[in-house]
């Protein structure tokens, strides 16, 4: 649903990256615009180059807000002129709020995951947890495992050194929790205990739907409940092995609507009605429909 009427007070948003033809953000913030009756529509830039520049355009276009994505949610920070503080810790922005003189940087992301999990109720507080992956949605993830006050962290990773880097940094801010890095040869020798898991990698993403981060029906076992952040396609083999071994598993469509409404909740400092959340969900599961 888009605004009646685009005028002259029509704000603007807008998402950046590159590739950018694939995103679901227009689809999104248009949509709570429309339902809101708000005088604001969202687009998508492809930025392939001079980022520095694009930014510092679109503060002087007037431009309300914007979302950062692939290739640029660390680069972008070297051309803000603050940060929120989980942000910083985090070393990713994805979300860009106008301010006085410039954009200021937040992590939607963590959000989004923590709110899909409590609506999904994925428990971590007090429970080891299962990491697959080192990138920058994992370090998101770590990032809010260790604010849910987990009990002990495991970080897998295929290249073990990053997950190192990442258990290092997890642990500086964290200091009460276990944090342990390991490859994938070492994750059968973990504790038999029951884990939440949070798989961050791309493996199991469309159209490479047959594929999965690990296949060991023990390790599955161990684990009761779990995030896949992928939503395409709605079920990953990671999540069926999973369920196939008693545990629960949700996809990652609700941590994408909710890093979206929390960039939303940012740029007009409104709370997004949960009539309308449930609604642009509704909408997001149909473009999945096949």
């Amino acid at each position: 649903m888009m605004i009646e009427k685009i005028d002259g007070s029509t704000r603007l948003c807008g998402v950046i990256g590159n590739p950018i033809a694939h995103t679901f953000s227009p689809l999104i913030h248009n949509t709570i615009a429309g339902k809101c009756g708000q005088n604001l529509v969202y687009t998508a830039f492809n930025v392939k180059d001079n980022l520095d520049l694009a930014i510092k355009g679109a503060y002087d276009l007037n431009i309300l807000g914007m979302n950062v994505t692939v290739p640029y949610k660390s680069a972008v920070i070297k051309s803000l002129v603050s940060i929120d503080k989980a942000a910083e810790i985090i070393g990713a922005v994805n979300t860009l709020v106008r301010t006085e003189g410039g954009y200021k940087g937040y992590n939607t992301d963590y959000i989004g995951l923590q709110r899909a999990m409590l609506e999904d109720n994925i428990k971590v507080e007090d429970k080891p947890v299962i990491l697959f992956g080192a990138g920058g949605a994992a370090r998101a993830a770590a990032y809010l495992v260790g604010s849910l006050r987990a009990k002990e962290l495991f970080i897998v990773n295929r290249t073990k050194h990053r997950a190192v880097e990442l258990g290092n940094d997890i642990s500086k801010l964290f200091d009460k929790l276990s944090v342990k890095a390991l490859n994938y040869d070492e994750l059968s020798n973990i504790p038999e205990q029951k884990y939440t898991a949070i798989q961050t990698t791309n493996v199991g993403m469309w159209p490479d739907t047959d594929k999965v981060v690990f296949d060991d029906k023990k390790i599955y076992g161990m684990i009761d409940m779990a995030v896949d952040i992928i939503f395409n396609p709605e079920e990953t083999m990671f999540m069926k092995n999973v369920k196939n071994n008693g545990g629960i598993a949700v996809n990652g469509l609700k941590m994408l609507l909710y890093q979206g409404i929390s960039a939303y909740e940012l740029w007009n400092d409104i709370d997004v009605p949960e009539n309308v959340v449930n609604q642009v969900y509704e909408l997001l599961k149909k473009e999945f429909e096949h």
